[in-house]
């Protein structure tokens, strides 16, 4: 594996990548760096979690160095599929763009369009967007892509999946032709194709794993049970020791199930699509700095949640497909680290769950469990609640108008790529997966 420095990256990204504690690359972006730094039109394949982010946010910004934007004109763009994952991105490129004197911001739904039309208008060198944002400030003009000397597309097949595809067709039309274009995703198949044909020249190909292989530091479970004893079952596996993400299929069970957890005395967050962008900003903040063990979401957090340290997925309503129980077992077992991902099956979900273990290329360890069993307990660290009910602090009083009250919320937080945060002050603190 060469190091870093011989890969081509500047010093300024060279020591930046000492002071953030990377010593040396993954293999997906050993892979690409060389390739992407030259100029070469490219598509990364890696498992969700291999460093994907670095692998083409680093070649964006070194090759973005010494310049800077005009107003309104950012010279390189980041396309991904949801509000989260343009907060890990930015939080993961902030120290890099600060060493090479860049700024970088997100636009994102959910957040301020005026704010981020203020951000845009004092120039960015590197700009991380979902499609449909992006898209309202291009409709308004407060958003000029003529100055876009490379693009990079994350998650491709999520934004097929998701029907972007047809606004970053429009997106990518608006951006110099002879422009650089990078793809990455954990699977290049389907819609992507025909984005690739279309946009990207002569593109090398760069795939460090099957998009179906299975992780060697990941174990993967289907836990059967019946329909009564399984809420109980859910809750002792919440109660456990360690960072928990627990997957549902909809918006209302997510909420009812934190509900049933706090009650059992099990600190759990939600995170769905329902939820205001501050509050999924807040639920976030609070499972990583490990104030809220436990994250129960839907599916749109498949793609969005980049912690380090998550040593158990729970599926507890089985995913729809293969490519999503991948990508929602991807939030553990990150760059190296050893996760457990474990799928609860009801007696009428057995056959369509051993069809999806397969095709998502997972060898699967099946047992029946009930509550208190020694088998749960050793698979997942399961445990009795304590049963105080958790309550939440009261919410502060509001500022009657015109007393000059607190700093206005929802607005794009510095540093930090908030929806819409700007990297030119301090960094955040790196993580060794970025990914």
């Amino acid at each position: 594996m060469p190091s870093f420095a011989e890969l081509g990256l500047p010093e300024p990204v060279l020591r930046a990548l000492v002071a953030n504690d990377f010593t040396e690359p993954f293999p997906i972006q050993a892979a690409t760096l060389p390739d992407t730094l030259a100029g070469r039109d490219l598509l990364g394949r890696g498992q969700t979690g291999s460093g994907k982010t670095l692998a083409f946010g680093l070649a964006l910004l070194s090759r973005l160095a010494g310049a800077k934007a005009r107003p309104k004109q950012p010279r390189g763009l980041v396309l991904v599929p949801t509000r989260e994952l343009a907060t890990q991105v930015v939080d993961a490129l902030a120290p890099f763009a600060k060493a090479l004197g860049l700024t970088v911001t997100s636009v994102v739904g959910g957040m301020s369009f005026n704010r981020q039309a203020s951000e845009l208008s004092r120039g960015i060198d590197l700009l991380v967007a979902t499609p449909g944002r992006l898209t309202d400030h291009t409709t308004q003009r407060t958003c000029d892509l003529s100055q876009i000397s490379i693009t990079a597309i994350d998650e491709a097949d999520r934004m097929a999946d998701m029907g972007f595809l047809p606004q970053v067709r429009r997106i990518l039309d608006l951006t110099p032709g002879d422009g650089q274009r990078l793809l990455f995703s954990a699977t290049l198949d389907g819609d992507v194709g025909t984005l690739v044909r279309q946009y990207l020249t002569d593109p090398v190909t760069r795939s460090i794993a099957s998009s179906t292989a299975q992780v060697e530091t990941m174990e993967h479970h289907v836990l059967h049970v019946d329909n009564a004893s399984k809420p109980r079952v859910i809750t002792e596996i919440a109660a456990r020791e360690g960072r928990t993400i627990l997957f549902v299929r909809t918006k209302h069970g997510v909420d009812r199930l934190v509900k049933g957890l706090r009650r059992d005395g099990i600190n759990a967050g939600a995170l769905h699509g329902g939820k205001a962008q501050n509050a999924r900003n807040r639920a976030i903040a609070e499972f990583k700095d490990g104030q809220t063990p436990v994250l129960v979401a839907t599916d749109v957090a498949a793609r969005g949640i980049h912690v380090d340290d998550v040593s158990l997925v729970v599926h507890v309503d089985p995913p729809a497909d293969p490519k999503d129980y991948l990508h929602r077992a991807g939030r553990t077992a990150r760059a190296g680290d050893s996760g457990t991902v474990v799928t609860m099956v009801l007696p009428a979900e057995r056959r369509d769950v051993d069809r999806l273990t397969r095709l998502a290329g997972v060898r699967a360890t099946n047992t029946d469990v009930a509550p208190g069993d020694a088998a749960l307990a050793k698979i997942t660290g399961a445990r009795q609640p304590s049963g105080v009910p958790i309550v939440d602090p009261p919410k502060p009083a509001q500022n009657p108008r015109g007393t000059g009250g607190g700093r206005r919320r929802g607005g794009p937080a510095r540093s930090g790529g908030q929806g819409g945060g700007r990297s030119g002050g301090g960094s955040p603190r790196g993580r060794r997966s970025a990914a």
